[in-house]
């Protein structure tokens, strides 16, 4: 087994499925970059590829590793990750999504004293969360997790309850966001609210339902056209879904009205041109996106999914049904009528934003995580 935790920095590994541009792996860089330098030192280990996302990485003594998982079985990359790991010898190492949660008995051959696992949302193969193979699965493999993290309350009592895992186990820790970064909207009337353009930051993929958004925007500005509001689209991202959602807006003489703006670097000025966030997607876990979007004082249409429940209160947002294009056309159209509604609601995302979903609480309550590992190593399920 590794030395005790040395007293002065922590070595942490954090293990990704894939690094790229995605709300997790954006919450790795967030973690990396604002846990204090003196306390925490990092690697990032990809078990497929680490893509040019790994720039945003601001320490230059974070390393990353890509170590080339082919498809299926690939019992080599275990073997690979193993000497990684012996090498490197972490006294944590952090996996999140179940896809990298079994490299947590490598990490256990290896000699990591500390192992954690994070649940960010739900999987693309298990979208309910209800598919006991992998439910069982996470019970078998918590024999060898020191602590599991959940990152809405939603994901800790799905493991608890569905999974079989010790609640004592479970750590909740909301995602943050550097409101610092975001320019909020200013409460004052908008000099020309005929015009109003809704927007989404999302994967153009099957669990995130772009297309929902698309049918509904399509159905919302049909509707208020008639009243003189020019209703706008922009949606940012990439995925195997982003041709058929331009598609549709082509067929429906709306492309005049739409811009598919691909991926982006610069995501908190897109913000500001926004007047209506909205996510349709289909299962979430806590959303940075619209984290993001709060902090930018935008009033924010969601899903009523997972931890989108306890992200959009009633005074930031409206949430509807899964897959209903009908009732997210239906709330696009009340905020886009009322103005006032709008800046109301987004102001108060914007304090909800900065009040409990800060960058610097998340910062805090990881780094208490991570220092109290030598206290709870015993605490495995």
């Amino acid at each position: 087994m590794s030395a005790a935790v040395p007293a002065a920095r922590m070595r942490i590994a954090h293990i990704v499925f894939r690094f790229d541009t995605g709300g997790l792996e954006n919450g790795v860089v967030n973690l990396v970059n604002g846990l204090p330098a003196d306390r925490f030192e990092h690697a990032i280990i990809a078990l497929t590829e680490a893509t040019e996302f790994r720039q945003r990485i601001q320490r230059a003594d974070v390393a990353v590793h890509a170590l080339g998982k082919r498809p299926g079985n690939d019992l080599r990359m275990y073997w690979r990750l193993l000497r990684l790991l012996r090498r490197l010898r972490p006294d944590v190492v952090h996996t999140r999504n179940f896809g990298t949660l079994d490299c947590l008995v490598i990490a256990w051959l290896a000699g990591v004293r500390y192992r954690v696992h994070g649940e960010h949302g739900r999987d693309i193969n298990d979208p309910d969360g209800t598919v006991r193979k992998y439910q069982v699965l996470r019970r078998m493999l918590s024999v060898v997790v020191t602590r599991w993290v959940a990152v809405s309350r939603d994901l800790a009592q799905w493991l608890s309850a569905a999974c079989g895992i010790r609640r004592a186990s479970i750590t909740q820790i909301y995602n943050g966001v550097d409101v610092g970064k975001f320019q909020s909207h200013t409460p004052g009337p908008r000099a020309n609210d005929a015009v109003v353009t809704v927007g989404s930051v999302t994967r153009f993929q099957p669990i995130k339902d772009p297309l929902n958004l698309t049918r509904a925007f399509i159905a919302a500005r049909r509707e208020l056209a008639p009243a003189g509001i020019d209703l706008r689209l922009v949606m940012v991202g990439e995925g195997s879904l982003r041709a058929q959602a331009v598609a549709e807006i082509e067929a429906a003489g709306c492309s005049g009205a739409a811009w598919f703006a691909g991926e982006r670097d610069d995501v908190a000025q897109l913000l500001t041109s926004l007047d209506i966030f909205v996510l349709g997607s289909q299962r979430e876990g806590v959303s940075n996106t619209i984290l993001e979007a709060m902090a930018a004082g935008l009033p924010v249409v969601a899903t009523a999914t997972g931890g989108n429940l306890e992200v959009v209160e009633e005074s930031t947002g409206i949430l509807v049904p899964v897959a209903d294009a009908e009732a997210l056309a239906a709330a696009i159209s009340r905020y886009a009528r009322d103005g006032a509604l709008r800046r109301r609601h987004g102001a108060a995302g914007r304090e909800l934003a900065t009040t409990r979903y800060s960058l610097e609480r998340m910062l805090q309550n990881y780094a208490g995580l991570y220092q109290a590992l030598p206290n709870r190593a015993a605490e495995v399920t």
